[in-house]
């Protein structure tokens, strides 16, 4: 969005993303021309529709370099999550499978976190490691959690809330080595850095539309063919995308997801560069708006659009977010801002609660200007300086 009289300057492209004007233009047939339930292929618009939906699979796969009989179409990554973790665990159980240990991370979305505490009410072991200072799993304490009791690491590949970039193809190796299954979130990191289901050795790898500039509500979840890889469903219905995934299939919301893999495919990586520049701009200028800001995860490899940023003096980051309220910005995930308690991943990498507490995520991406950088160094500057001499609101 850009800058503008009056209007809110959004960098919050951790939370979502704007639809890019390519995937709209491509999604609106399928609302206005063909509406037609792509399961009805007894006639020619259902016929059409399907078709459509599956040359979105295969585009979805292409971003990631699988089989587009690998992708399995949710309603986003949070549910795809649910279904690789409980999935593989019920499935398991059902074969009379001894292994029981489902290793993570500290750092984890919460659905992630979730789906694995709750599978212990059904006689698995939940194993949740820890992270350094700066986000990253440490590999030898992987290798000693993971063994022949282990049957899943779920780890994510980029985190949601300081974006740094784990070592996925070492921890793909560790989890092989043990011959437990890899599963990854990749929500935050399809689109902003490269990713080879082969390459990290994933055997399940979650992705979400509205994350790389496509609509929300739908995703969808890699399953490895080969070895094959088997899922107990999370509800039972018409069974739909090979049983795992019961549910009418919303072709609209399809097509754009595949319309936004094949442009991150293009375009992700000089994306990546541009955006690289606009996140070192902003930070050059708040630096001299705020002196003493400082960024959470200093040295860890992160995405481009990332800045998790600790503002000095006491204030809170939600005084400064009250105080600009022409600026979209966040404390942390979507999905755990309403909470009182300072960020779990900010805990985790040993944040105090007062830096915590002063923490804010910034999100950069395809449509940020120079101006949106510009203006919101300059209105954070207005916001903290207000705030450390008690005047409170500053001026926009």
């Amino acid at each position: 969005m850009t800058a503008g009289p009056n209007r809110p300057i959004y960098l919050d492209c951790h939370a979502t993303t704007p639809v890019d004007p390519r995937v709209l233009a491509a999604m609106r047939p399928w609302w206005e021309e063909n509406f037609a339930n792509p399961g009805s292929v007894e006639h020619a618009m259902g016929r059409a529709a399907e078709e459509a939906v599956e040359q979105a699979r295969a585009l979805i796969a292409e971003l990631i370099g699988a089989e587009a009989r690998e992708i399995v179409l949710t309603s986003g990554a949070t549910e795809a999550n649910n279904l690789a973790i409980k999935g593989a665990a019920r499935f398991a159980a059902s074969q009379g499978s001894e292994r029981r240990r489902i290793v993570t991370v500290a750092t984890e979305h919460k659905c992630v976190l979730e789906s694995v505490k709750a599978l212990a009410d059904e006689g698995f072991e939940p194993v949740i490691l820890p992270v350094d200072g700066n986000g990253l799993l440490d590999l030898g304490a992987l290798r000693a959690a993971v063994d022949g009791r282990t049957l899943l690491v779920s780890v994510m590949a980029v985190n949601n809330e300081i974006g740094v970039i784990q070592d996925l193809a070492a921890i793909g190796t560790i989890a092989k080595e043990a011959g437990a299954l890899f599963h990854t979130d990749a929500a935050q990191a399809a689109g902003r850095i490269p990713l080879d289901v082969e390459e990290i050795r994933a055997d399940l790898l979650s992705l979400s539309g509205h994350k790389v500039y496509g609509p929300k509500g739908i995703g969808a979840l890699y399953v490895r063919r080969r070895p094959r890889v088997r899922l107990a469903p999370l509800f039972s219905g018409g069974g739909q995308e090979r049983g795992l995934r019961s549910g009418t299939l919303p072709a609209p919301l399809v097509v754009g997801f595949g319309e936004a893999c094949r442009i991150a495919a293009i375009e992700g990586m000089l994306d990546a560069g541009r955006i690289a520049g606009q996140r070192d701009r902003f930070l050059e200028a708040l630096r001299a708006a705020v002196p003493g800001v400082a960024m959470n995860a200093p040295d860890a490899p992160r995405v481009a659009g990332n800045a998790s940023i600790a503002l000095p003096g006491g204030v809170s980051a939600q005084a400064i977010m009250a105080a600009a309220p022409m600026l979209c910005v966040s404390t942390g995930s979507a999905c755990s801002s309403a909470e009182v308690e300072p960020s779990h991943v900010l805990k985790a990498i040993g944040l105090d609660e007062s830096r915590a507490r002063a923490t804010l995520r910034i999100g950069i991406g395809r449509f940020t200007s120079p101006a949106d950088v510009d203006q919101a160094a300059a209105m954070l500057g207005r916001a903290w300086g207000a705030a450390v001499s008690g005047t409170g609101r500053a001026a926009e």
